[in-house]
């Protein structure tokens, strides 16, 4: 079968960049024009959804601006310089442990169109700089507030000091940010301890193509770089 470019699902685990998989899929199938839609960090698993050629690069874009659906764990009690389970924690005195009930009053806070403001460790470029390169030389910095949606924000479990979410989200989302942001609510500090992206539009956990399994998925077709 041969044909323009192909879009797949990639199931990312924990541990490479999403550059590392779309670098992987570059070697496997020797195409250059390869790219994702919506990067997944380090700490993070999940659905990465790749274009492989020419014509399903340029479809990335469209894809980005579908909605997300997370499973995030967020550990209270603590702030992270980076927002997740990566950065240096400064613990936060707590007097009173907040209850369930005060969590599902916060967590409905956070339903609908939101401010919020991206992680200093982030791509996002300020005046030609990247947010996170200027963090890790401490330069000091503010990244302005931007308007996002959370679509469904729900309660999975509770157990100090964890707390597990589903997320539905629109387009430029930051889930480390969201963790963080819940946690001041709280009055406890929070950091995103872990994360799993289960869809991305159409694109499901369920049909994501393991990274074992890429090159026996990929040989099976041929595609017009």
């Amino acid at each position: 079968m041969k044909f323009g470019g192909k879009i797949i699902a990639v199931w990312k685990p924990k541990g490479p960049t999403s550059h590392d998989v779309v670098q992987k899929i570059r070697r496997i199938t020797g195409i250059k024009k390869v790219g994702h839609a919506g990067t997944l960090d380090p700490l993070a698993e999940g659905v990465l959804v790749v274009g492989i050629g020419r014509q399903a690069t340029k479809k990335l874009g469209a894809i980005v601006q579908k909605i997300k659906e997370y499973e995030a764990l967020i550990k209270l009690g603590e702030n992270s310089e980076t927002d997740d389970a990566e950065g240096r924690k400064e613990k936060i005195i707590i007097t009173q442990k907040p209850s369930q009930s005060e969590i599902l009053q916060i967590l409905k806070k956070f339903k609908g169109r939101i401010s919020q403001i991206p992680p200093k460790y982030s791509a996002i470029k300020l005046r030609g700089q990247v947010a996170y390169k200027k963090a890790r030389k401490g330069e000091s910095f503010e990244l302005k507030s931007r308007t996002v949606e959370i679509k469904s924000i729900k309660l999975e479990s509770y157990k100090w000091p964890y707390l597990k979410i589903k997320v539905i989200t629109g387009p430029g989302v930051y889930i480390r940010a969201l963790a963080r942001d819940i946690g001041r609510e709280l009055k406890t500090g929070a950091y995103l301890y872990r994360l799993s992206r289960t869809r991305v539009g159409n694109f499901k956990k369920e049909k994501a193509v393991r990274l074992s399994k890429l090159p026996q998925v990929l040989k099976k077709v041929k595609i017009n770089s």
